[in-house]
Parts: structure tokens; sequence; C-alpha cells
């Protein structure tokens, strides 16, 4: 995949480009479903498909008075947009700046006047430009004028519910991280380096990696049966998200504790894969109490992970 990060990059107009635009936080099926469509019309039409988003997330710009945590990482959103067989990215820098250009500047000089564009895929709810004054309606208008097509497509589900990327957010902050695979297409993940902690894990019998990681949304505080990719290799666990109340702790972390390895892990990347929700975040009475706790939640998650099947992002290719 090609990726242009700064409009002036992209000289001379690209070929029979047709694109769609928007955040796309967290790659979702229903983003993947647009990008499916631009490549099979690309395709058609002997062109380039093309994602056209911004960096950072608007909402991280424009004053919204909404705690935005994003799904993923501009990494991770990248590494998704390509496997979902994108050629090109516009990966444009948003600023004040950029947040004051009109919708109509956007339409003349970015997606003619650079991109070149043939067709434009949309939402039927898309809004963009300043004071988020371009819609459907001004799309077609200008692509009449100016010779681009557009297509609006209606929200995508599974019958019941519609892909949405708020929906999610609410799942995974809620702890579901079970549910939110019907509408990511895979399990939820972060990476992350594994950090020196308290060290407390080896003295419990259960030596935990902390995780320093760049992820903004995190599951709701508790315990969690996981799968680890270190390397190449998956392998199962046990992850507490939380403050360690028993210890008084205050400071949010992330541990795990890998079965079966025996490696060190400090200084690595690493990424947790969240299978499914054990329990609440509490504080117990005493240490042993916390020590007995811990062997039921590893014994749990033994049990819950011997039957469930990793779904990565590539993996979830399968069949386009």
């Amino acid at each position: 995949m090609r990726v242009f990060r700064a409009i002036e990059d992209i000289t001379g107009g690209l070929p029979s480009p047709v694109a769609t635009i928007g955040n796309f936080d967290g790659v979702h099926l229903g983003h993947r479903e647009i990008f499916r469509r631009v490549r099979s019309d690309a395709a058609r039409l002997g062109g380039v498909s093309v994602v056209i988003t911004f960096v950072p997330h608007p909402l991280k710009v424009v004053p919204s008075g909404k705690d935005l945590r994003l799904i993923s990482t501009c990494a991770e959103k990248e590494a998704l947009i390509e496997a979902s067989g994108i050629d090109v990215l516009v990966a444009i820098p948003f600023d004040r700046t950029f947040a004051s250009v009109s919708a109509e500047e956007f339409v003349r000089g970015v997606l003619v006047g650079r991109i070149g564009i043939r067709k434009l895929i949309i939402g039927s709810d898309y809004r963009f430009g300043r004071s988020r004054e371009g819609d459907v309606s001004l799309l077609q208008h200008l692509g009449g004028e100016l010779g681009f097509e557009v297509d609006v497509m209606e929200p995508v589900g599974d019958g019941r519910t519609t892909y949405s990327s708020s929906l999610i957010r609410s799942m995974v902050s809620a702890g579901d991280v079970a549910g939110v695979v019907a509408l990511l297409g895979r399990h939820f993940s972060l990476a992350g380096k594994v950090v020196h902690g308290h060290h407390r894990g080896s003295g419990l019998g259960f030596p935990t990696a902390n995780i320093a990681t760049e992820k903004e949304l995190l599951p709701k505080n508790g315990v969690y049966a996981v799968k680890v990719k270190v390397d190449s290799e998956v392998y199962e666990g046990a992850c507490n998200i939380g403050v360690n109340p028993t210890f008084s702790n205050q400071a949010l972390s992330v541990e795990v504790f890998l079965f079966d390895f025996e490696e060190d892990l400090y200084d690595r990347e690493i990424r947790v894969y969240f299978i499914e929700r054990v329990r609440d975040e509490r504080k117990f009475p005493d240490v042993e109490a916390l020590k007995l706790s811990i062997a039921a939640d590893v014994a749990r998650c033994r049990e819950i992970l011997s039957h469930t099947r990793l779904i990565e992002y590539p993996s979830y290719l399968t069949g386009d």
C-alpha cells in the first residue's frame, strides 16, 4: 500500500482513483464493507482504491466535549487498512488550519486538484469541511460539475446491529470483549512494551508482564482470558487491568500472566488479544485470599481458551 502523509506529496493525480473518506477508527466490519466496494469499483474502472483519512482524529483538534478514546492507534489503523487490500492511503495531517478549510475548497483542491477523483463512495451521514458544512448533497452537486461520481452506502450491519465505532468503544469500555468480535471481525487487542512493575507477581506465584501501551481505549478494569503474541508465537494467559486495590495502588496497570512461559520479556513488544471477561477487579482481605483467587482465575482462563480460536486481522480477510 502506498501512503501519502501530506497532500502536497500527491503530484499529477492518481490513475482513475475510487476513494472513500472517513476516520475509520477501529476499521470494523462496516468500514471493511466500504473498502470492499471501493476495491471492486476501482478494479472495474482499471484504477486504484484510495482511503482518505485524518491524523490525528478531528475530534482531538476541534473541541467536542467528548472524552474520545480511539479503538486503534495510527499504526494499527494503517495496518488494518492495508490488510483490507487498499492500494493508496492518504493520511491528511489535521490541525486547526485544515479544520478551517471549507467543504468546497476540500473537494476542489484535494479530491479533484490533487487526487483526481473519479468516484467517491461515502456513508449516508458523512459530513466534512469547516463546521461540518459538507454533506452528500454538496458532493453530488460538485461531482456533477467537476466530473466525478458519488455513491452513497447505507449503514452496514448484521440485520440487528449497525456497525459503528462509537458502539464498539462503548462495548469495550464495558468489558464486552467477546461480543465486540461480531462488530470488529477480530478480537480486540493492544500492543506494548513489557516494563518493570512492582514485581509482586513472582512472590504470588504468578509472574506477570507489565505492559506500557499507546492504546487509548482499554477494556473495563477486571480479569480477562487472553491470548498473547510474542514475536510470531501465540501463548495463552490471564490479564488484569486495574489499580491492584489489594495493595492500594493508584496507577492503572495492564498486567499479563502467560501460561507455561519462562522467557524474559522485559523491553520486548507483545500483543494481547482479549478473549473473554472473567470477573471485576476487587480488593481482597489478604494476600492468601488474592493467591487463591488468581489460581481460580487461571483455571477459568485455561478452560475458556481451550475452546477459543484467535481471530486476528489478517485472517478475517478470508473470503474477500
